[in-house]
């Protein structure tokens, strides 16, 4: 069975800094593309990182390009999301995924998913 659990999440304020956990089991990270997406409360699910099994370059928003960082430990089987000077606008469940292609970025392109973890961010 396959699991990808997120950890991490929580309130803080404009300016902190947050590490997003994504562990995974029954599926090998070091052989898939990982990605991070987000969704704001009333708003569509938003790419955010992804990191790929080719080379493990990495692709980030617009949005975000600068102050977060996608990483993995293939040793732990879990990836992270480094989150740096967050602002208000980050707030939303993030989410973690897997997808066996190389340049994903559609949500479709990920074949599992975590369950989230809320992220929330004050002014």
């Amino acid at each position: 069975q396959v699991q990808l659990v997120e950890s991490g999440g929580g309130l803080v304020q404009a300016g902190d800094s947050l590490r997003l956990s994504c562990a995974a089991s029954g599926i090998t990270l070091s052989s898939l593309t990982l990605g991070w997406f987000r969704q704001a409360p009333g708003k569509e699910r938003e790419f955010v990182a992804r990191i790929s099994k080719i080379g493990g370059t990495t692709y980030y928003a617009y949005s975000v390009k600068g102050r977060f960082t996608i990483l993995k430990d293939d040793a732990k089987n879990t990836n992270y999301l480094q989150m740096n000077s967050l602002k208000p606008e980050d707030t939303a469940v993030y989410s973690c995924a897997s997808s066996r292609i190389a340049w994903p970025l559609r949500a479709g392109e990920f074949d599992y998913w975590g369950q989230g973890t809320q992220v929330t961010v004050s002014s």
